[in-house]
């Protein structure tokens, strides 16, 4: 049973995140050294089994499997014995018994039993496609999660460096103003420097304990340690192939697909409804038999009969305009979804395109701005240039290093959220 679930739940997860990538032209934005690595989808992995969805979905199968069973049986529940014995033994004692053998078969009313197949097997359907989505709910969190704690690093790490060169420059002054090459208000100024330094370093080391926190929640303390963040750009996700046209991607996309499952079951509960105008017939067969005194031979005897309950109108009507109610809200449910998902997907194309080119542009400054750097740091040693120009070019360059860290951040979370978009997990 449970290689049978298996197999098709792997086939569910290949139709979910094989559809996008046969239809139409990749869109050509990542550059071709950026590749997937194996740290996010680790950090997913190692989420996803923690998961009460993942530890509980085995006994969902099997209980969806046995509703399937009862639904294709030929009885609507099973069938009741019932057995009574009647004596005068207590009071005249004549000799009078009688024992009453009895068989109850409950029958289906008319469609019911095949409507009660349709929706066991509409179900089936749903809980394969939510669990997907449940997946999907734990990458987008740990995407979230796996990014944050990226960029809080890198700027803890910018931090740093900063921190390293304000220090070194507070040093060179410092010398120099005992040699009385330089003010003391250059002192102050170098120092002023050194302190703000400090001041963006402690921030930054206290973001990245909130994000190891956030975390070690997804994966837990175990794990934590086993993980390697490793190189930005070497655990960038693969950039997906999208359609031109994304108004065909729709039937694709994991929550679309989920959610017209989810009609379906609310179409076939209302024919399973429809069907249940009142409680269930049943089939009666009796046999008999007894005596009226002794020494009479026994008499036996059978008796068939049926059993029609009444309906009710008021019953009825509730359990059927409950189930129109749930059709209707899953029908424009869907409706809502579908735009909002293909509304989603075009963002988030746009999104990329936007992050790679702003990610280029933030390369450029802070390679010129390094030069930069490198070139006043070298005039002022010679005494060619003042201080202040010096703490300005340092400040230019450290905020250039930052911005090319954020967009290639930025960049990264956007393919996360493009894969995301498209009903991806992560790789």
């Amino acid at each position: 049973m449970l290689r049978e679930y298996s197999g098709v739940v792997r086939r569910c997860v290949i139709q979910f995140t094989g559809l996008v990538f046969i239809l139409g032209s990749p869109i050509a934005l990542a550059n071709a050294e950026l590749k997937g690595g194996s740290t996010l989808k680790s950090f997913y992995e190692s989420s996803w089994e923690r998961q009460p969805d993942y530890k509980s979905y085995q006994y969902r199968v099997e209980a969806a499997l046995a509703k399937q069973k009862i639904a294709s049986s030929l009885l609507v529940s099973p069938a009741s014995v019932e057995v009574s014995q009647k004596t005068d033994r207590t009071n005249s004692n004549q000799g009078a018994s009688e024992t009453i053998l009895g068989l109850d078969i409950p029958l289906w009313l008319w469609n019911e039993r095949s409507s009660s197949i349709n929706l066991a097997d509409a179900e089936y359907k749903k809980l394969l496609s939510q669990y997907y989505l449940s997946q999907l709910r734990i990458a987008a969190e740990v995407r979230d999660a796996y990014w944050n704690y990226q960029k809080s690093k890198i700027e803890s790490d910018l931090a740093l460096r900063r921190n390293e060169n304000a220090k070194s420059l507070a040093l060179d002054v410092e010398k120099r103003f005992k040699a009385g090459d330089l003010s003391r208000a250059d002192l102050h100024q170098a120092n002023g420097a050194l302190a703000s330094s400090e001041a963006f370093l402690v921030e930054a080391q206290a973001n990245v304990i909130n994000a190891e926190q956030r975390v070690r929640t997804l994966l837990g303390s175990e794990y934590l340690k086993k993980i390697q963040f490793g190189d930005i750009a070497k655990n960038i996700e693969p950039l997906p192939k999208v359609p031109e046209n994304l108004s065909g991607l729709d039937s694709s996309l994991p929550i679309v697909a989920a959610l017209v499952d989810q009609l379906e079951v609310a179409k076939k509960a209302l024919d399973l409804a429809k069907s249940q105008t009142r409680a269930s017939p049943q089939l009666q067969i009796w046999t008999t038999k007894g005596r009226e005194v002794y020494g009479v031979p026994y008499q036996q005897s059978v008796a068939v009969g049926l059993r029609i309950p009444f309906g009710s109108d008021a019953r009825n009507t509730n359990r059927l305009a409950s189930a129109t109610a749930e059709m209707v809200d899953s029908e424009v449910r869907l409706s809502y979804e579908r735009e909002s998902a293909l509304s989603n997907v075009e963002s988030n194309v746009a999104l990329v395109k936007s992050a790679q080119m702003k990610l280029g542009a933030a390369d450029k400054r802070s390679n010129l701005a390094n030069e930069t750097r490198q070139f006043f740091d070298k005039s002022f040693r010679f005494g060619e240039t003042d201080l202040p120009t010096r703490l300005r070019i340092e400040l230019e360059a450290v905020d250039a290093n930052r911005q090319a860290a954020i967009a290639k951040i930025n960049y990264a979370v956007s393919v996360s959220n493009l894969r995301q978009a498209l009903g991806l997990l992560p790789e």
